[in-house]
């Protein structure tokens, strides 16, 4: 299978009611590199431009834009243009060998009981975050109707996720990133990152690492409809360690296993370490935010040729 391409347009634009004179914001919008996903090309535009700009990496390897911005502003733009190029085939195979390599949920355990370089780096999405704090016993209960002990973590990882695909009901504003794992888990409803953020809070309740992968989703018209721009919108999903097989990703909101579809922003803990745009600003009054996201699928040889 061939290479897929896409472009990746995003745009968040936020209106004060009141001028801010300063503003520090840290944007991550950059998508990671890995074995199967590759960065061709990555551009920011800024409205107003920053006066100050800085790239850092953070502690989970996701890129991070510094921008520093002194002119004072009622509307602040910050648009991302992003190309990447993702392999099927060795996504396809990364998937096949975790899941030849995977254990029982009671080796896991047992690997992840001791310090070793396979389970160092995993250990620390074992614990509690800010957005995620530690799960109720009975979120921890609804994770152990799929993990028992002698089951095979990969076929009880997959089950985990239909379940959550089939109690919980997708339903846009009823939650926001703030709202708590119990409340979603309570109400049985949510959006992609109320889905992916319950099924970490009860994977690390039963002492499996998980972490909050954010990015996109292509999505495509219906039949003899053409795409609308902007029709698209950020995505979520978990990824789960296994010991000796390595992270495998999993999507409960569309109950599928992520590959060439979904394309990767990046990663940490819970939304709050890989939010899109966060920052610190001098001014008063309310703020308005809007974010439009388009990803469109492409093929550079034929944009090549044309040109």
């Amino acid at each position: 299978m061939s290479n897929m391409t896409y472009q990746i347009y995003h745009k968040t634009e936020y209106h004060y009611q009141d001028i801010v004179t300063f503003s520090h914001n840290i944007a991550r919008l950059q998508p990671r590199e890995n074995e199967a996903q590759k960065l061709i090309e990555f551009s920011l535009e800024k409205d107003p431009e920053s006066s100050e700009e800085s790239l850092f990496i953070d502690q989970f390897g996701n890129t991070n834009t510094h921008l520093l911005i002194r002119k004072p502003h009622r509307t602040l733009t910050i648009i991302a243009h992003s190309t990447i190029d993702i392999s099927p085939e060795i996504l396809g195979a990364k998937i096949a060998h975790i899941q030849s390599s995977s254990s029982t949920y009671q080796e896991a355990l047992s690997a992840l009981s001791v310090f070793s370089r396979d389970t160092i780096q995993a250990k620390q999405f074992l614990f509690p975050s800010d957005r995620i704090p530690k799960a109720s016993q009975s979120i921890r209960a609804y994770a152990l109707e799929s993990f028992a002990p002698s089951r095979d973590l990969f076929e009880a990882g997959v089950e985990f996720m239909g379940r959550i695909y089939d109690d919980f009901k997708f339903l846009p504003g009823f939650s926001d990133v703030t709202t708590p794992t119990q409340e979603i888990f309570e109400a049985k409803q949510g959006v992609c990152q109320d889905f992916a953020q319950l099924a970490i809070a009860a994977l690390r309740a039963i002492g499996l690492p998980a972490r909050y992968m954010s990015g996109y989703i292509e999505t495509l018209p219906p039949k003899g409809k053409e795409k609308l721009f902007g029709a698209d919108a950020s995505h979520a999903w978990y990824s789960l360690f296994i010991p000796g097989a390595g992270w495998i990703s999993f999507d409960p909101t569309n109950n599928l296993i992520p590959k060439e579809q979904h394309i990767l922003l990046g990663y940490g803990r819970d939304y709050q370490d890989i939010a899109p745009l966060k920052g610190v600003l001098l001014g008063s009054g309310e703020s308005k935010l809007s974010v439009m996201v388009d990803v469109r699928r492409v093929d550079l040889k034929s944009q090549d040729s044309q040109s």
